[in-house]
């Protein structure tokens, strides 16, 4: 066994000087045969004939070109046979040429040194989202999550219905109003369980027209629930248990609180006076005794069917003083179902285009 510590792979160009060499070799066997055939073999061969003697030589010349042929073509390739690149290896390290283990320790080496590379990367790899996890980690401990409110426990978009500024709260048994998204402006919330309406519920919720409360069992109304509320245009109490009416909004249109059981002193004489924009008053199926006074101008149909009203003046509807006095925007009263006669009164009716209806006799 020899040891070279060297170049790892042995040289092209010795294994090529060693053939030209042989085939020298064999060159020269050749011109000395030749000789000796020229020269002595008529002397050593007399019952050769001459043919055969000059026919010997021809075949040994033409092997001799056909070896210095080759030879040529040999010398020829030899400059343009590069020797492989040596690989990148530790020039202490020891190779044996001369046996089989030659190779398996190439190969052992070269897989150590991709084990060791693959380990290394995967080594980072690992150490790298280590980093970042106690990165973020610190950063939960200075920045704590904020702190949930209490009307954020139960989102009202999961407990209702929301359409592009309309909640819709219908028969959900609730028993108070729900916390709405602030861009709300419809809120329906018919057939539940509400029993009081304060001013909280709709403090942060400015942008509202429209209030639909339809059978609850609403009893009482804080002063100043609606008092924010300056776009509402609708207002819906119907089917309740109130015994009086709340403030109202100065931009009403439509109030509508039929069936319940509010009587004439839960209704405050300046209550409707400053409602310049209210046109419908619904008021049917209570326990008033007497129409409302101060009725805004603005107003053209007015429900007061099936009430206790027993009286009413020459100012409820028309003015008293001043006989030239029409009212043209009201297009309907009704009165009937209540113990009142209308035809004793008909000086009362005088400034409308259309009769009440009710009974006159």
């Amino acid at each position: 066994m020899q040891q070279f510590e060297t170049d790892p792979q042995p040289s092209s160009f010795t294994y090529h000087l060693g053939l030209i060499h042989r085939h020298e070799l064999l060159l020269r066997k050749t011109t000395k045969s030749f000789k000796k055939a020229t020269t002595g073999n008529r002397e050593h061969c007399p019952t050769v004939s001459r043919p055969l003697a000059y026919s010997l030589p021809v075949t040994l010349v033409f092997a001799a070109m056909k070896a210095l042929q080759s030879t040529c073509l040999l010398l020829l390739f030899v400059p343009l046979i590069k020797p492989a690149p040596p690989t990148q290896q530790d020039s202490r390290m020891t190779y044996d040429y001369g046996t089989d283990d030659f190779e398996e320790t190439l190969f052992s080496q070269d897989f150590e040194d991709k084990y060791l590379d693959g380990k290394n990367i995967k080594e980072k790899e690992t150490i790298i989202p280590e980093k970042k996890s106690l990165q973020l980690q610190r950063d939960e401990r200075v920045t704590p999550p904020p702190l949930k409110k209490e009307n954020d426990e139960m989102p009202t978009c999961l407990l209702c219905v929301c359409l592009s500024g309309s909640v819709y709260c219908e028969e959900v048994d609730i028993d108070a109003v729900p916390p709405l998204p602030k861009e709300s402006a419809y809120l329906y919330a018919r057939f539940n369980k509400i029993k009081k309406l304060t001013a909280k519920d709709f403090a942060d919720i400015p942008n509202l027209r429209r209030l639909d409360f339809t059978g609850n069992l609403i009893e009482d109304i804080e002063d100043g629930t609606f008092s924010k509320l300056s776009l509402l245009e609708e207002l819906t109490l119907a089917e309740n248990q109130l015994l009086k009416l709340p403030v109202l909004p100065p931009k009403l249109t439509l109030f509508n609180a039929k069936y319940n059981k509010i009587k004439s002193r839960g209704i405050k004489a300046n209550t409707f006076k400053k409602l310049n924009h209210l046109s419908f008053l619904y008021l049917d199926h209570n326990a008033l005794e007497s129409v409302p006074l101060n009725l805004p101008e603005s107003l053209r149909v007015i429900h007061l069917q099936f009430n206790n009203i027993t009286s009413i003046t020459d100012d409820t509807f028309c003015k008293a003083n001043d006989t030239r006095y029409i009212r043209d925007r009201i297009e309907e009263i009704r009165l009937e179902g209540n113990p009142i006669v209308l035809g004793k009164h008909p000086n009362s009716f005088i400034c409308l285009k259309r009769l009440p209806v009710g009974s006159y006799f």
